[in-house]
């Protein structure tokens, strides 16, 4: 799907079996016990909506003049299955057709005419210098994820995790779409995001992106704290399975109690046609 450069490769499948190995990270059959698990305990699906629930309905109406569509880290390292994390997120990935929604997504926005937003994830040698560190970026340090080799250079970018996947690209290099500055941890805190949409007349947001419970939840809780309604699509977006934890779940339980509205592809595309 993406033709990365042979060495390259070599050094994504050693640097993604030390992912999946050893204390920073997870074997793969602590991964299949945690879905194995699921199954067995599962005729219902975990994710499903509430059949009666408890927290009042969104009221939420997109105005699309006022309305943008932001993807967060839509890069091979969360994407592809030659991406770093691919061990840990595929099967969400795969779950929630993560990839073609996004896709559909970028599709509506620009036959509708929405200012469309990317804030993607890139590390650079200096910020292997830092000093302390939470338990993902250590792992995400450790793997070389989203590395790139500069910040003013992209050289080594074309086909490298840090890459957009090959099929977003003629969406996002339209000469349309914002590309922000990068976020460095979770939240657009720390990168321009805000500042394009306020200078673009924006005040409504139509979330999706990786991954669901870091960058995806990180982007609506800052953005809801700036003042902007937010509706997450719920299905365009995904998480790690581990033992320590099933992130789509987390996620998914957090967009339900503070985004503006959860929305499937479906209905984000029915409403985004207007």
């Amino acid at each position: 799907m993406c033709d990365l450069h042979e060495n390259e490769k070599g050094q994504r499948e050693i640097s993604r079996r030390d992912a999946l190995r050893g204390a920073a990270a997870v074997g793969a059959a602590g991964i299949a016990a945690t879905v194995t698990v699921q199954a067995s305990a599962g005729e219902t699906n975990p994710y499903a909506e509430p059949a009666e629930p408890a927290l009042p309905p969104s009221n939420m109406k997109l105005d699309l003049s006022r309305t943008a569509l932001v993807v967060t880290d839509p890069q091979i390292d969360f994407l592809h299955p030659n991406g770093v994390t691919w061990g840990v997120i595929g099967a969400s990935v795969e779950e929630h057709n993560t990839v073609e929604n996004i896709e559909t997504l970028f599709k509506t926005a620009k036959e509708a005419g929405l200012t469309v937003a990317v804030s993607p994830h890139y590390y650079y040698p200096t910020d292997h210098g830092w000093k302390f560190e939470g338990a993902l970026e250590k792992l995400m340090h450790k793997i070389g994820m989203f590395d790139r080799k500069g910040p003013l250079t992209v050289d080594g970018f074309e086909g490298s995790g840090a890459d957009f996947m090959p099929q977003y690209k003629k969406y996002i290099e339209d000469g349309k779409t914002i590309v922000t500055s990068p976020h460095k941890m979770y939240g657009n805190d720390t990168n321009d995001l805000t500042l394009q949409l306020r200078k673009n007349g924006i005040d409504q947001v139509i979330l999706a992106g990786m991954s669901a419970n870091l960058c995806t939840e990180s982007h609506m809780r800052e953005l809801l704290e700036d003042g902007f309604e937010v509706a997450v699509v719920k299905d365009a977006t995904a998480a790690a399975k581990l033992p320590d934890g099933d992130g789509y779940l987390a996620a998914i339980i957090n967009f339900r109690y503070m985004a503006n509205a959860v929305w499937s592809t479906e209905e984000a595309v029915k409403l985004m046609k207007g």
